[in-house]
């Protein structure tokens, strides 16, 4: 008994499925074994950055107030010498003659 045409392409289709699921599967599996090892990359750089917050404590205060905002002499002295102070002076000088 001799299969036809369609019956060949219709296995041929089968086989292709089950080719193309098992790659599928595999690829699922390397993407786990990858994100398993980020997460123990995360877990021990969550754990090192904790030790070092209770070893210096104060220093990860990024978000206090005296931490946030540059004081006016920090400002002053980034600005003495730029082209912002200058034209600030110049129209500073224009204001008190008009």
């Amino acid at each position: 008994m001799s299969k036809t045409f369609d019956e060949f392409k219709a296995e041929l289709l089968k086989i292709k499925e089950e080719f193309e699921f098992q790659d599928t599967i595999k690829k699922l599996d390397e993407r786990k074994k990858q994100i398993k090892e980020e997460m123990k990359l995360h877990k021990k750089l969550t754990k090192s950055v904790k030790k070092a917050g209770k070893d210096m404590p104060g220093s990860l205060d990024f978000n206090t107030p005296e931490n946030m905002y540059y004081s006016d002499k920090e400002v002053g002295r980034f600005l003495e010498d730029t082209s912002y102070m200058d034209a600030y002076n110049a129209s500073k000088l224009d204001q008190e003659w008009n």
